[in-house]
This record gives structure tokens, sequence and C-alpha cells, in this order.
């Protein structure tokens, strides 16, 4: 019994604890009337001892409520006057009432008016006289047959309420006519029966041989769409979409809150430790993102997008020739770590992707059967907006990397692709089909080989990636499985401008430094990391990451940071203005065994980069203070800031290393 148990003493925290002599002990209060706002510092001048002395009496009544009324005393000269003459007036003309008792009032408020200090004085003094008005009028004897007025009390409130007549409620009422009816009635004999199945057989011929070439058309289409998936964009009803966009901000808001902690760590998080490193700096892992239907799928290209700079792009495919199906786009948000903002399936695997600058929505994306394709953002629909095919094109082994280019003279799209087959090739967007251009085949010298009939057979060299020159158009760069970098231009087809023998395996990337228009970046499987002037034929930089080394990229932020992912499950970055000899930071982001790191890229304006791997995972980690240290302030003088600055900052490093007669 709960109720029969001992109730215990609820008491707030903060009571103090006395003791039983003190909560006995009495404290009284006297109440007094004076007033806690009057003023007690009053000055006034004193004539006669000529100078300033407080008032010691301060008026403590505090006036809540005056009015000044308009009545008058009987027993006061001006009483007795305006009462002689209602008397007159009433004798000459008793019908006029109450054109008097208007007049009585006007006269009332104009003495009200004029002597207003007299009247709340009169009216003070009413409150207790009354006998002494009874003693007047006994005095002066009212005049012969005069009513008394009675004074009308603008104090008493009378009702007058009416009501409104509610109209009598009619009824109206109508009929419908009947519906009409016929009897019928009829025999049916087998004949009859017979016919009317006849009848229904053939009418279902008929519309069969109108459906066939519908079916036929269908047929097609549902070949077309085998092995993709609808998204699900296409599957939201109408209901959904109108809720679209708040369920969308809902779902935001939820995981702002479920992962509160990364998302302060993100915005606002300084590695302090990083003062007792000695130039070392981390890594700190934020979000992971992961999508169901990908898991057995590899991150097999990634790139940020020019706009919005928490949305990204994850291509994924399988870079193992016996393990090749389906490949997905997929786009992620750092708003949204636990779905995808847009899913796109494709029958072959993804291998490479890019955003076009001007247009952040559209997607050109290069697969692995050797086929390119554009995806629209803004379309709800899960295939691709134009896609080549055998006859328009395509290449003819993987396509391992994109890239958008300006619009040509027409002002059509355009952009570029390079493959394992030895193309470079130019695809243009015409009336929503690409047309496509082979700028470039990569010859290898000195491998002719002899084909039947004495022909002279030259092999092609195998393009992994490439990249286009920041300033200079027609400038670019082509690395190949064989180890070797070309320049090339988009004028010659048929000449290099120049060949590197940079590795002794394929080049898995090649970028263009984002400040210094010489220098340039190579990686590869041979374990290395080479920086170049492409001026100069051997490289100015070469790092051992003791790993086939899978992706390489350049920060945005400085000349001479970049970063570089192995795959044994590292990340190593590089900051040639403090430590030109080894990585400021080398740290495991994968932990399993039989997973790989395949990409990096560094987010364009927060000090972030993102790393894919074979699982189908994506990792973002934010770089620590030590890694994205700007230069110092001196004293009285401003820190310089800009390419200009960025340019001499890596142009001194590479002063160091060149010949002094190719300075």
């Amino acid at each position: 019994d709960e109720w029969a148990a001992g109730k215990i003493l609820v008491k707030p925290p903060d009571q103090l604890e006395l003791t039983e002599a003190e909560l006995k002990e009495e404290f009284t209060r006297i109440l007094t009337a004076n007033n806690p706002h009057a003023p007690q510092n009053i000055v006034r001048y004193s004539f006669k001892e000529r100078a300033y002395k407080p008032v010691s009496y301060v008026d403590q009544m505090a006036i809540h409520f005056s009015l000044n009324g308009n009545m008058i005393l009987k027993d006061s000269d001006e009483g007795r006057r305006q009462s002689i003459r209602l008397s007159i007036a009433a004798e000459k003309a008793p019908i006029e009432t109450s054109a008097v008792t208007s007049e009585e009032a006007e006269i009332k408020d104009e003495e009200s008016t004029g002597d207003t200090q007299a009247a709340g004085e009169e009216e003070a003094e009413g409150l207790g006289t009354a006998e002494v008005a009874e003693a007047a009028e006994a005095e002066e004897p009212p005049p012969p047959r005069a009513k008394e007025q009675k004074l009308a009390n603008q104090f008493n409130f009378i009702e007058r309420a009416s009501r409104t007549l509610n109209n009598p409620m009619r009824e109206r009422a109508c009929q419908s006519e009947p519906t009409p009816c016929k009897n019928f009635s009829a025999t049916a004999n087998q004949w009859e029966i017979y016919d009317a199945y006849v009848e229904e057989l053939q009418k279902m011929e008929r519309s069969k041989e109108k459906d066939k070439p519908k079916a036929q058309i269908a047929k097609r289409e549902e070949e077309k769409k085998k092995g993709r998936k609808l998204t699900s964009l296409e599957l939201q009803s109408d209901d959904i979409t109108k809720i679209s966009k708040a369920a969308k901000i809902m779902e935001r808001m939820v995981n702002q809150n479920t992962f509160d902690d990364i998302a302060q760590d993100f915005k606002y998080f300084e590695d302090a430790s990083d003062e007792y490193r000695d130039q070392q700096g981390t890594l700190l892992p934020l979000w992971k993102f992961q999508y169901d239907k990908t898991k057995r799928l590899a991150v097999t290209a990634i790139s940020w997008n020019p706009k919005y700079k928490d949305l990204f792009a994850v291509g994924y495919g399988s870079y193992d020739f016996m393990k090749q199906g389906q490949g997905m786009l997929v786009l992620y948000t750092m708003k949204n770590p636990s779905f995808p903002e847009y899913v796109f399936s494709s029958e072959s695997g993804i291998m490479c992707l890019d955003f076009h600058k001007d247009h952040p929505y559209l997607v050109a994306v290069g697969f692995y059967d050797g086929n390119v394709a554009i995806y629209n953002l803004k379309k709800a629909t899960s295939q691709p907006s134009c896609k080549s095919g055998a006859k328009s094109g395509k290449h003819a082994e993987p396509v391992w990397q994109v890239k958008w280019q300006k619009d040509d003279m027409d002002n059509n799209l355009n952009f570029f692709s390079v493959s394992s087959d030895g193309r470079i090739v130019s695809w243009t967007l015409v009336k929503n089909e690409l047309v496509h251009t082979d700028v470039i085949k990569l010859s290898v010298e000195g491998t002719t080989v002899q084909g039947p009939e004495g022909l002279q057979l030259q092999t092609l060299g195998c393009g992994t990636s490439f990249d286009f020159h920041k300033k200079i158009d027609y400038l670019f760069l082509v690395g190949t499985e064989e180890g070797k970098i070309y320049k090339c231009s988009k004028c010659y087809s048929s000449q290099f401008l120049d060949v590197f023998e940079a590795h002794h395996m394929a080049v898995d990337s090649v970028s263009w430094n984002p400040y210094h228009l010489k220098v340039f970046i190579s990686c590869s499987s041979d374990w290395t990391v080479k920086i170049w002037d492409h001026t100069i034929k051997t490289p100015m930089f070469i790092y051992d990451l003791n790993s086939a080394v899978a992706d390489v990229a350049w920060s945005p932020y400085s000349s001479t940071v970049f970063a570089a992912v192995t795959t044994d499950g590292k990340a190593h970055v590089f900051d040639l203005n403090i430590n030109k000899y080894e990585a400021l930071c080398t740290q495991l982001v994968v932990a399993k065994k039989k997973n790989k790191i395949t990409h990096i890229q560094f987010n364009p304006v927060y000090p972030v980069v993102i790393i894919g791997d074979e699982r189908g995972h994506v990792t973002s980690l934010k770089l620590s203070p030590n890694l994205r240290r700007m230069p110092k302030e001196k004293k009285g003088q401003e820190v310089k800031k800009g390419p200009e600055v960025e340019i001499a900052k890596l142009d001194k490093l590479l002063n160091l290393v060149r010949e002094p007669d190719s300075k």
C-alpha cells in the first residue's frame, strides 16, 4: 500500500537548513504611510539665510485619481443666481424644460471651465456639507409654483436594449421526376447464346491486333531499361513530392541533432595539441558516407560540386576485370550523411566523373564499357540525358578520366575523355546528341609490330589519366599505363610536345598545380609521387611512400600542400614549405586488411578531405591547423596573400633543386 507509506517532504536544493530556535524567531515589520517614491533630497533657496537649504517636510500623499467636476454648490452666489434664473424661465415657458436643462448644462460647463480650481474646492467641501445646503434653501424662499428641477446624474447608466425580430422559418420542397422505366422480355435459345459468344471472341481478336505494335515498342523500351533500377525520384508519387522539400529539411535537422558532436567538430574544433607536435599534423575523422546498394562496389571517382560546397558526387564501379557488373552515381551532402541526395544506377561500372563549372547540375561520366554520358540533376529520371553508343564512337576500353572544357565556337557543351584504347576524344553536345572527335592517339615510339603480309602495325599507348592546364587552354598532360607522361596540345593530333619518362608502372593520376603554371604532380603504382616542372625532363621532388599510390591531389589553399593515398590504407599530407623531405601527416584511414583507398579530394572551401575506398565507403576528415598553416604576421607588416605569394613560395623551393643553367 503505497498511499499508507510515510510521505517524504520534498525540499528545493537551495532551501536553508534552519534550527528550531531560528524557525521560531519572529520578525516584526512596521507599515508606515510614507511614500517610498517621495524624493528625500529636495533643496530650496532660503532668502533669509541666503543659502540652499534641504526641505525637511516632503508631501507623502500620492494621488491615484482626480477628476474636475462641473457641479456648483447651491448656497454659493453663482448657485443662487442660476436657481433664480431657472425659476423665472420656468414661469415664462413651462413647456421648454428640455431647452432649459441644456442651457443649464452649458452654463455649468462654461463656469466649470472658467474656474476649475474653485470647482475642485467646492467638490471637496460638498462631501460633508449637505446640512449647510439645506439651511441655505430654507433661508431663500422658492418662487411660487416653481417645481424643483432635478439635476441629471451623469454617472447614472441605464441599459436600453432592443431585440430584432427573427424571420419565421419556411419550408420549401421539390420533387424530381420519376426515372423512365420500360419492361423488356425475350427468350434465349442455344443459337442466340452461341452467336453472342462468337461476337465477343471477334472483338477480343480485333483488340489484340491493335495492341501488337504497342507491345513491341514497350518491349524495346523494357530491354533498354534492363538492369537499370528505378530511382527513388521515379518511384515517388505526386503526394510525396509535394512534401519532399519539407521532409528533406526535417531529415537534415534530425541528422544534425544525431551527429551534433561531429558537426561541432567540423565547425569549431582546432586540435590544440598541434602546438606540441613540432610541425606534425593529424586528420580528424568526421562523417562516414555509405549507401546500402553500393556495399559491394568500389569508389572509382570523387568530385566536389563547384557551386554547392557541401555537395559531392561519388562514382561506383569495380577495378577488378573479373568482377564487373552494374555501377552507380551517388551524390551526398555533408548536411545529410545518412542518405544520398541523388542516386543513378547504370548497367556498367562508373570509372570517372566531372562537374561542369558553369552548369553545376551537369555531370559527365565515363563507364567501364567505354561509353560516356551526361547526367542532368535537374531532370527527375534515372537515365542520363545523353549517352554515347557503338555507332557514335565510343571507346573500346574503360574510360579512365573525363574533363569538361570551355564551350566550342557554337556555344555547344564540350568535354574530353581518355581511355585504355589510346584515344583522347573530344565530345560535343549537339541537339541532345554526343558528337565525337579524336584529338590524339597515344602511339608508343619504337613498338611497331610486323603484321601479316608485311604490314607495319603500331601499338597504341594506354591512357590512364589526364589534366588540362589552368591558363593555357590547348595544353594538357596524359599519363599512361607504361609509366610515361605525354605533354600534348589540342592543335596537334599526331605529335606530342614532350614525353616524360616518369614512372616504372602505370600513372594513376596527373594534376597541374592550381597556382604555379609550370608545376604538375604525378603518382604511380611504383610507390612514388613526383613533382615536375614541365620545362624540365627530370622531376623536382620524388617521394617514396612504401606502397602503391592510388591518387594524389593539390590543396586549393596553398601551392605547396598536397595529399596522397596509398593502397595500404594510409593518407599522407605534405607541405613542401615546412618539410620538403617527408610528410607532415601519415595516418591510417582504412583499417580493414582487404580494403584499399582509391581516391582523395580536397574541399574547395572547408579544411576537409574526402577519401573513398574499395568497400564503397567515403570518409570525410578535417585537417589539423599544422596542415594548413599560413605565413605568420610580423610586427608592423601585413601578411601578403594571393596567387602571387603562393607562386613565389613554390618558386623559392624549386630554385633550390633546379640546376644553375636551367633556372
